[in-house]
């Protein structure tokens, strides 16, 4: 048993060192190729042009744009037109918006008057639960004829309305309310806004 031992570790010697003497033998092979440089002879093609005479071209700036043609007059709004219009089946919705005033006496010169008012947008959630209600607002109108800071008083059923009811009052024009020749804010203006629907 010892001597197969022995044979195999003396064969593997001798392969191993074949092995060596061979991939010498390889390297040095391809050291003496690289030495001997490239064989044969390179020829380089240039092409040469003409002298050409150098064309000189005169550039015109381009001229501007033509001016923008300003846009067409855009129609004047409606005040009187409804705004219930928008995604809401108008057959089925009827608004009734009262507008009762409270506050202070009238002047020589000019109580304010109520000159449009804007039907509010029915809420769709209100819509199509059909949940009917109304909405009082107190809110100041301006020297202008506009409202400012509307203000929910009393609202039935409380949250359902509000958002609509205020973005109408928002939209109502007055003749203010003039005293001594000059036009004043008129606070505590009250407007009861009634939501129902029609069969």
């Amino acid at each position: 048993m010892v001597a197969r031992y022995a044979i195999g570790v003396g064969l593997g010697a001798l392969v191993t060192f074949a092995l060596f003497f061979l991939m010498q033998a390889i390297i040095a092979t391809n050291e003496a190729n690289l030495d001997e440089g490239v064989k044969g002879k390179l020829l380089d093609f240039v092409r040469l042009q003409d002298d050409q005479e150098i064309e000189t071209k005169q550039r015109k700036p381009k001229p501007p744009p033509p001016p923008d043609e300003p846009p067409p007059d855009m129609p004047k709004p409606d005040f009187e037109a409804s705004d219930i219009s928008q995604g809401v089946d108008i057959g089925a919705v009827s608004v009734d918006v009262s507008l009762s005033v409270e506050g202070g006496g009238f002047s020589s010169d000019g109580e304010y008057l109520p000159i449009v008012k804007v039907n509010p947008q029915y809420p769709r959630r209100a819509l199509t639960r059909g949940i009917e209600g109304y909405v009082i607002l107190e809110y100041v109108v301006t020297k202008i004829g506009g409202v400012r800071d509307p203000v929910v008083i009393e609202a039935k059923p409380p949250g359902i309305f509000n958002r609509a009811a205020i973005n109408a009052a928002l939209k109502y024009k007055y003749k203010p309310k003039v005293v001594n020749g000059e036009a004043i804010d008129v606070a505590g203006v009250k407007t009861r806004i009634v939501f129902e629907l029609t069969e």
